[in-house]
């Protein structure tokens, strides 16, 4: 095996773990400030101006990076009838013919996500005070990490290294 395709995919597993946590960490938080904006809003008759805006865009964040690492782990959904009749040949092809269309997604999700951020990059969000691109940044983001992940899906198919499908390989098993 490639030991720079090897060393790859350590860096890109951690990159994913990173993304999960940062993901997840989100979610914790959106969770904390719609439950104060309840308890602040019923409970005392005051609500939390910035709450619903804080909570959209981070919720972009883990709905974005969850959905990469979810491509890294083979979780992105498929149609798997027709793989049950080929040869494992065609399936490979397939599988490369999917992470070709998945990388090209997340090309799109940069490429227009970044005119998006740069025509609201003018914009305040008054409730916040920051610029209204950092409401597209996960769209970027999460399509960076589409591409980068996609990507080495098909360096390790095409290297003979397994790729995760569906949760079937741990790819820190096998690097």
């Amino acid at each position: 095996m490639d030991a720079g395709l090897i060393r790859v995919a350590l860096w890109l597993g951690y990159v994913a773990k990173a993304a999960l946590w940062i993901a997840g960490a989100g979610l914790v938080a959106m969770t904390v400030i719609i439950g104060a904006q309840v308890l602040f809003r019923y409970a005392l008759n005051d609500s939390i101006i910035w709450s619903e805006p804080a909570a959209v865009i981070l919720m972009g964040w883990f709905i974005f990076l969850g959905a990469a690492v979810g491509i890294r782990e083979g979780y992105h959904l498929s149609f798997d009838v027709l793989l049950f009749l080929v040869s494992h040949r065609v399936k490979m092809v397939l599988f490369s013919l999917s992470d070709i269309v998945v990388a090209a997604f997340g090309a799109g999700m940069v490429w227009f996500g970044g005119q998006l951020m740069v025509s609201a990059s003018g914009v305040t969000l008054p409730s916040l005070g920051i610029t209204g691109a950092v409401d597209f940044m996960p769209l970027v983001a999460g399509g960076v990490l589409m591409v980068l992940f996609s990507l080495e899906r098909l360096a390790r198919r095409a290297a003979g290294l397994p790729t995760a499908r569906f949760g079937e390989t741990d790819l820190d098993e096998v690097a």
